[in-house]
């Protein structure tokens, strides 16, 4: 029998979460469920999410950063039939495909003097592992700093060099040679590159856990610091490149130059998966030396002609349609209308983050009353507060957003980069309408609790198209 994807969706519909309970993470199912935020999506246009009922949900999670173009945009979806319906000759490993060398000039010619060349991968995190590799190599140290809070990944190599400890509990000890530094402590930075065994530094231009930034004074020391003792700086790009702050790169604001660049997420289209570090020459060729060093590093799938496809797609996007320049216009509405309700809403401490890269850091408020609702909810469980309106936010008003990190009083904000005034505005005025309530009663908090509790004594329902009201 020929397979037949219609029919397969159909006769399988509403075994979602059976399956994954079975097969796959069966406490991502729990966390899912518990939360209430147990859908099944059938399709994404757009900034949008449509379930099996037709509602419709503004996404301003965008898979993370994936989806910088918004989901099933026209140009990528053409481009990527254009490439199955050519039968290209893919992945033949001993030759040099031209679309590979085709995206790599793109990103070449989009990023600073002294970035020169590509290694491809197929994720972020494997961007990571190379620019590990590629900075020892280049420098012929070993050790590698990084910032508290950071984030870089989740495979071994890049798991050394997370800032949350959460992440490491019960896969045992991780790569030594690394050292964390509190985030911008430029003395305790220069102390450990003093000892003259530090290859890089790596660093998100912006944090994704909490959106922390530092300002470019600082990133001037910081670079200065790494520079003078001989080690490299690396950009970690995976969720801050490619337009998300406003500009391609995020450490152009900041004026850095760094020695390697890792990037991902956006530059998939939001169809394939991509990665790719950036770097000089030197860099790139302190690995391949020689021609018995030219399969060194390297991992079957990079540059795979989909792939590449997928990224020059989106690269052209971007050019036609000024995403950067929509996602710096849009940052400019985003401080406008939140600064606006952080002003009037006592609740929400700080607004962070640039262009479609937001952080809402929350806080005790000053009311006698507000302070007494604040306390019960974080003896409860620390940084709940974020969690009781991440959840509203999705179950009365069908807005996706996610907290920034566990135990942090913060909402980030990811949204397609093509979101506009529309999306900026349904999010502020349903943040509104919750925090104006939070600030008159705890019925919030009361109806927070019932979701969780219904989520959790919720039969995990299988075969028999189980359906969720909303």
């Amino acid at each position: 029998m020929a397979f037949n994807l219609s029919e397969l969706l159909e006769s399988r519909r509403g075994e979602n979460f059976e399956l994954h309970a079975r097969y796959l993470n069966p406490q991502l199912t729990k966390v899912v469920t518990t939360i209430g935020f147990d859908r099944f999506y059938e399709r994404g246009e757009g900034c949008y999410l449509y379930d099996d009922a037709g509602r419709k949900y503004l996404d301003l999670l965008s898979g993370f950063g994936v989806f910088a173009l918004g989901r099933a945009h026209p140009v990528v979806k053409a481009a990527l039939r254009d490439a199955l319906d050519a039968d290209l000759a893919n992945m033949v490993q001993l030759d040099c495909a031209l679309l590979t060398g085709l995206l790599a000039e793109q990103l070449v010619k989009r990023s600073p003097a002294g970035i020169e060349r590509v290694v491809f991968t197929n994720s972020g995190a494997e961007a990571v592992e190379a620019a590990i590799k590629f900075a020892r190599a280049a420098t012929g140290r070993k050790r590698l700093l990084y910032w508290s809070h950071a984030y870089h990944g989740l495979t071994m190599g890049a798991l050394a060099l997370n800032g949350s400890r959460e992440f490491r509990g019960g896969f045992g000890p991780v790569m030594p040679e690394t050292c964390e530094v509190a985030f911008g402590d430029v003395e305790a930075l220069a102390k450990e590159l003093r000892r003259g065994d530090v290859a890089a530094l790596i660093v998100e231009p912006i944090q994704g856990k909490g959106v922390y930034e530092l300002d470019e004074a600082r990133w001037r020391e910081v670079q200065a610091a790494v520079h003078g003792a001989g080690a490299l700086l690396i950009c970690d790009e995976v969720q801050t490149g490619l337009g998300r702050t406003g500009r391609f790169f995020a450490f152009e604001h900041f004026a850095l130059t760094p020695d390697i660049i890792t990037v991902s997420k956006a530059l998939s289209g939001g169809y394939v998966p991509v990665g790719a570090m950036l770097a000089s020459d030197t860099i790139v060729r302190s690995v391949y030396s020689s021609m018995s060093r030219a399969m060194v590093h390297s991992t079957t799938f990079k540059g795979n002609q989909l792939a590449m496809v997928a990224g020059l797609a989106t690269l052209s996007v971007f050019d036609d349609e000024a995403v950067v320049e929509h996602a710096a216009a849009m940052g400019e509405r985003w401080r406008e209308r939140l600064g606006e309700l952080a002003a009037r809403r006592e609740y929400l401490e700080q607004v962070r983050g640039r262009g479609q890269m937001i952080g809402l850091a929350f806080g005790p408020p000053t009311s006698r009353a507000g302070r007494l609702r604040w306390r019960t909810l974080e003896r409860a469980r620390p940084a709940l507060f974020s969690q009781t309106l991440v959840v509203p936010l999705f179950q009365r008003y069908r807005i996706l957003t996610q907290v920034a990190a566990d135990n942090l009083n913060v909402i980030k904000l990811l949204p397609p980069l093509i979101a506009g005034e529309t999306e900026v505005d349904l999010f502020v005025d349903a943040l509104d309408e919750l925090l104006a309530g939070a600030e008159k009663s705890s019925a919030w908090v009361r109806d927070f609790g019932v979701t969780m509790a219904r989520g959790a004594l919720r039969p995990r329902r299988g075969a028999g198209r189980a359906r969720v009201g909303g």
